[in-house]
């Protein structure tokens, strides 16, 4: 299938990897109503696209999102009734959802300012790279919400640990680079400069794999949250049956028996 442009951020594909761009510098990269909603769509949407083997997600500017819109989302919120929360609230927890199911891996390149409803992209995320300028902050207590948002109190926990996601939930302070790294959130530090570039290096890495299996691990590590690991053990015996029967298991075997380094082609 093709994939429509979006409208509300920056989309580009290069070398089977799609990168997302978040793109209003001048706000530090806010969401609205229409980029969440757009997101969540475009998300859902690489479901069905077998030219994209990986994708990126960062920000304009120098920072990654500053979260929600305080004009175009926080304060027509102030005004409306229950029925009109919960489908927002809804509705933005869709994006994450769509972000697990989506079966490419995604990588956050994180600079700068990553905030509220943005550190809930870069947390959704199956992986994150960081600078020593990234400034990560789960801020929704202080605007009077709880930090049980968009699926933080599931998701946080088992990337940083309990009691670090709790202190994070509870106060709203940004968590620094060091503290990210150290903590587990961030798989790298690497300059302004190289983040991107090598989020995408290793989103290319990544889309040279087999594209299945890499489907099967990124599911299996989303379904085992909820098994126990007799459970799991189970799953990954059906999951890895059925990679042995893909062609690119075939092909693997014959380059490593001739000494080669295998080209999978993602079937």
């Amino acid at each position: 299938m093709s994939l429509q442009p979006p409208r509300h951020f920056g989309w580009n594909v290069a070398d089977r990897v799609a990168t997302i761009t978040l793109d209003r510098p001048e706000r530090k990269n806010p969401l609205t109503f229409d980029s969440y909603a757009e997101l969540r769509d475009m998300f859902r949407a690489l479901a069905l696209e077998n030219t994209v083997k990986a994708v990126v997600i960062t920000g304009a500017g120098g920072n990654f999102c500053s979260g929600g819109d305080i004009f175009e989302i926080i304060e027509p919120l102030t005004k409306m009734k229950m029925p009109e929360l919960l489908a927002f609230t809804r509705m933005t927890g869709d994006v994450v959802k769509a972000m697990r199911l989506c079966p490419q891996p995604i990588i956050a390149a994180v600079e700068g300012v990553c905030a509220g409803a943005g550190a809930i992209l870069a947390m959704a995320a199956d992986l994150r790279y960081g600078t020593a300028d990234s400034r990560t902050a789960f801020l929704f207590t202080r605007v009077g919400l709880a930090g049980c948002d968009m699926g933080a109190c599931a998701i946080l926990p088992r990337i940083i640990g309990q009691s670090r996601a709790s202190e994070l939930l509870y106060t709203g302070r940004f968590m620094t680079a060091e503290e990210g790294e150290r903590w587990g959130f961030f798989s790298r530090i690497v300059t302004p400069e190289r983040v991107l570039a090598e989020a995408q290096l290793l989103a290319r890495q990544v889309a040279e794999g087999p594209t299945f299996a890499n489907t099967m691990t990124k599911r299996m590590l989303a379904m085992e949250w909820a098994m126990s690991v007799e459970e799991a053990i189970e799953a990954e015996a059906v999951a890895q049956a059925l990679c042995m029967t893909t062609a690119d298991f075939e092909r693997a075997f014959v380059a490593f028996s001739n000494k080669v380094k295998p080209v999978f082609q993602g079937n």
